[in-house]
């Protein structure tokens, strides 16, 4: 049982919830288009502990997702989550971000659930789970074609869901697959695994955690 903020910035949404004992008492996110971690992550922070009436005191953790996803929105929200640990003393806990987007998903006779993020051009991160939320492939990326998942659709109803769906659609057309490719990631799902790990003393190393980038950090040199 315990209060933690959870903070989401693996993609464009930039999504904070306050949680207790797993559910969420409140949510603040931009669903928008383009990146705007650096200005709105720590307003949207004191808004959803301001509409709560909590203080940061009153926190026993902080949870961070931690990819994978956009470097930047990655570096972002983990700077942000370790300098509330280490101002308030409390334990940092990381969710898996696409364990989490997997929960979005609703409804019946669904045989498998793959979350899927943009890694840009073809390829995707993704990993695939039960309906059950059991992890039956682990995160990859990937460059995708009308063979990717095959074994997957052929057991029975697949769900894809996030923003690597949408280059998905029009390439694997399987009777099995269905897309929902507006959703992102929100720290609105983080609070159930966070307090999980929470229960269980899960945490992280304040001063070592990095985020689970999957793919090395390649800057482009601009030509001359």
């Amino acid at each position: 049982m315990a209060l933690i903020l959870c903070i989401e910035t693996t993609t464009t949404n930039c999504s904070v919830a306050l949680a207790k004992d797993g559910d969420v008492l409140g949510l603040k996110e931009d669903m928008g288009l383009n990146y705007s971690h650096a200005e709105r992550l720590h307003a949207y922070i004191e808004e959803v502990l301001l509409q709560a009436g909590i203080k940061q005191t009153d926190l026993d953790a902080v949870a961070v997702s931690k990819g994978p996803g956009s470097y930047t929105g990655l570096r972002i929200g983990v700077s942000s989550a370790k300098g509330l640990c280490f101002a308030l003393n409390i334990p940092l806990i990381s969710t898996n971000t696409l364990e989490a987007l997997a929960l979005q998903v609703k409804g019946e006779a669904i045989q498998s659930i793959i979350p899927v993020l943009d890694a840009r051009r073809m390829e995707v991160y993704s990993a695939i789970y039960s309906s059950g939320l059991k992890e039956l492939r682990e995160i990859q990326a990937q460059i995708v074609d009308e063979n990717s998942f095959a074994s997957a659709l052929a057991k029975g109803k697949t769900i894809f869901i996030g923003n690597g769906a949408e280059k998905l659609k029009p390439v694997i057309t399987h009777e099995n697959a269905f897309f929902q490719t507006e959703a992102l990631p929100s720290a609105r799902e983080m609070a159930v695994l966070a307090e999980t790990k929470y229960k269980i003393g899960d945490t992280e190393d304040v001063a070592y955690f990095e985020p689970f980038y999957l793919k090395d950090f390649l800057v482009n040199k601009p030509k001359k």
